[in-house]
């Protein structure tokens, strides 16, 4: 193996195009170390390395935090069994016959706000569409009004930034807003139910009354699951919407293609979740000390799970750094862009879902998409996105 290349995942070089920096740590070095960071961390780049790790609770474990920061969240991050239990409890929400249900609000959404743009001839599709479907869905689960949804979703961003920021105070006012919003809405659901009432049947409500072997959430239990799957359910989201179209606009062929054949969606998302994984990495603690390609790792240590790395591993994937449509699916599907074992994403049909109707309803509704400018990246590093997508269409 050769030496680190000095890898910084802070850099402007691999901020605007990590898929490079992927390709050169694959071939040379699949542990690199970034000091720079306090703490300093880890990165495991290759498919099977993630994918055997993320399984692996007992060694690498998210009690810490799935961030670069040693954290106590609680919830979802912790691991089995408390994983399993909080994980059974809200997995309710997301089964498939409740993603179903969901699917005629998803596409009447998306179509109204398509239809809401399509005789602009121009726009920001972040912000037309592929910001407020998720966005709306995810606040219409938990119950938040309309006229709330803006705070909302400046909160929710926030607590992402929050996540993997050099200075993540920067962020504290607008998260200690977002936890006293759901403070009080879980507050109200928990005096209706005391006191007999019928409170809204929404997410919130769900976990208050969620019970498991006789025991209940406490209320902090209830706002750290609640945050989770806000984080969860909107960034990520939007990002694959995003960068779908980002990459179908450098690639006026294949835009022509999927236009002309609306069926090419699907595997439009799977490869866009493979090629531009929404959440490039999130993080582990190692339990004991580990030694991989010839690199030690102490005990202790907050090592990344680079996703986006392990889903351009040539070793799994055939031509991984080709953006295609026509790649196997039984090959494409084989992305981590989820995760994978105990901590796969929640969410993940939902995604799926949402991102299908938004790209169906963009797609087979505005003409000769194209770019109108460059667009921009989201902030956060372990994230992968666009905050903005300025684009034309005919009329």
């Amino acid at each position: 193996m050769e030496p680190d290349p000095g890898y910084d995942p802070f850099s402007d070089a691999v901020m605007a195009d990590p898929i490079t920096a992927y390709r050169e740590l694959l071939a040379q070095c699949p542990v690199p170390h970034h000091d720079s960071f306090d703490p300093p961390f880890w990165s495991l780049t290759r498919h099977d390395d993630v994918a055997a790790a993320v399984r692996d609770t007992a060694t690498w474990s998210s009690l810490h935090g799935q961030g670069p920061r040693h954290t106590s969240q609680g919830g979802l991050f912790t691991d089995p069994p408390e994983h399993t239990a909080f994980r059974r409890l809200l997995q309710t929400a997301f089964t498939p016959r409740a993603v179903a249900e969901l699917e005629p609000f998803i596409a009447n959404l998306a179509r109204e706000l398509v239809d809401a743009v399509a005789a602009d001839g121009r726009g920001d599709l972040h912000t037309a569409v592929a910001f407020p479907l998720p966005t709306i869905t995810i606040a219409t689960m938990m119950g938040v009004p309309p006229e709330d949804r803006d705070d909302f979703k400046r909160w929710s961003d926030a607590s992402v930034a929050r996540l993997g920021s050099q200075d993540p105070s920067a962020h504290d006012e607008d998260v200690a807003a977002l936890y006293r919003y759901l403070a009080a809405h879980i507050d109200d659901r928990r005096s209706t139910i005391a006191a007999g009432g019928d409170p809204p049947n929404d997410l919130v409500t769900g976990l208050v009354r969620a019970e498991e072997n006789g025991a209940t959430l406490t209320p902090q239990e209830i706002l750290g699951s609640c945050v989770q799957l806000l984080v969860g359910g909107n960034e990520t989201t939007t990002s694959l919407i995003t960068n779908a179209l980002w990459r179908l606009m450098d690639r006026p062929e294949l835009m022509a293609e999927v236009q002309g054949n609306l069926d090419l969606v699907d595997a439009l998302i799977e490869e866009s979740l493979r090629y531009d994984a929404p959440v490039l990495g999130l993080f582990r603690t190692t339990t004991c000390p580990v030694s991989m390609h010839g690199v030690d790792i102490p005990e202790g240590a907050k090592v990344q799970m680079l996703f986006g790395a392990a889903n351009h591993d040539p070793a799994v994937f055939n031509t991984p750094e080709e953006f295609r449509l026509d790649r196997d699916p039984s090959e494409a599907r084989r992305h981590l862009a989820f995760g994978a074992g105990p901590h796969f994403c929640l969410g993940a049909s939902l995604a799926r879902l949402e991102a299908r109707h938004a790209l169906r309803a963009i797609l087979g509704t505005l003409p000769n998409l194209r770019a109108d400018g460059p667009s921009e990246r989201i902030t956060p590093f372990l994230l992968w996105g666009r905050r903005t997508l300025p684009a034309a269409w005919d009329v």
